[in-house]
């Protein structure tokens, strides 16, 4: 437990400071037992004991809690460590918000610019599953990795020359499962033997924290919606942030409904419905309309990151899709 009691003083101490530190200690505090919880015995405690031997409300004496000032420099070092795993990557952006110019760039840890599609692999070291956010959740600008441009920045879709928005805004975050690829020569047996729409997967994450434009998660998908959107296939991936309070407590698609109630059929409503306002019919749904669970969504996950490998080796056609 001294180890635990030193990490606690390294993220308690940072909570009373001002700004960013003492917004990432908080975080890390709150939500990083889940992550830890994968790292071992000793981390886990110590996350936990950051959460309940520091709290901000309660002490405001920075050192006052720690044992020993070793303890507080081995919190401090577990900190910076575990503050370089949330940032492996940084998010670059050209051009203004809003407009047809902006980009937004993933950078690596060395400073290379990189492909938000095919150079971040689809899992992280701890086994969790990489997502990467193409839109944030309560905005609602559509905003996507630019398939067809070189290194797949993410932009706003445009239609006519017009950026796009949704009707209303999207209630979590969403992106893309880096790696994978819907390939459109593909029918699907299960879904109506209907074609991929030629693009990555999709995620839905349904965690509290809104997440940022570029921001690559760690998650675990939980459930699967088969989207039917105008005879293309489109995998609808529903997953959870390993960062966040309730990830522990959700593994399958019956925690879901337990722990998120009503959450699975909001989602398939609102991709569903989305398209109504400008005129055209609701999408539909395979399986009887309703989600399948953790165990399909990671065939549909295997089967489309297997697909991507032939996409960027070359063995299917690539088209007009940027393999860089």
């Amino acid at each position: 437990m001294a180890a635990a009691r030193g990490v606690a003083c390294g993220l308690g101490a940072l909570a009373f400071s001002s700004g960013s530190a003492k917004d990432t200690a908080l975080k890390l505090s709150q939500h990083y037992v889940h992550i830890a919880a994968g790292r071992g015995a000793v981390f886990g405690e110590a996350t936990a004991a950051a959460a309940l031997l520091c709290p901000p409300l309660q002490q405001r004496k920075k050192v006052q809690c720690c044992g020993s000032s070793r303890r507080f420099r081995v919190g401090i070092s577990v900190l910076k460590a575990l503050q370089k795993i949330q940032t492996e990557y940084v998010v670059k952006t050209e051009g203004d918000p809003g407009t047809l110019a902006y980009r937004a760039y993933l950078l690596s840890g060395s400073g290379k610019t990189v492909s938000p599609w095919h150079d971040i692999p689809l899992r992280s070291a701890e086994g969790y599953f990489n997502f990467v956010v193409e839109i944030p959740k309560e905005t609602s600008a559509k905003m996507e990795v630019a398939t067809e441009e070189t290194l797949t920045p993410i932009k706003q879709d445009t239609k006519k020359g017009k950026l796009r928005f949704y009707p209303y805004n999207i209630n979590w975050n969403y992106g893309l499962l880096p790696q994978t690829w819907e390939d459109p020569t593909h029918a699907n047996s299960d879904v109506e033997g209907a074609f991929g729409d030629n693009d990555p997967v999709d995620v839905v994450e349904i965690g509290e924290r809104q997440a940022e434009i570029g921001e690559v998660l760690k998650v675990k998908p939980l459930a699967v919606l088969a989207m039917i959107d105008e005879g293309e296939l489109d995998w609808k991936v529903v997953a959870i942030s390993m960062d966040d309070p309730k990830a522990s407590l959700v593994n399958d698609i019956e925690d879901v409904e337990k722990h998120f109630p009503g959450t699975l059929t909001a989602i398939r409503n609102w991709f569903r419905d989305y398209k109504v306002p400008d005129g055209k019919p609701q999408n539909k749904f395979g399986f009887e309309n309703k989600p399948a669970g953790k165990s399909y969504a990671l065939k549909v996950i295997d089967e489309t990151h297997a697909a991507w490998v032939k996409l960027v080796t070359r063995s299917v056609s690539a088209g007009d899709l940027s393999l860089i």
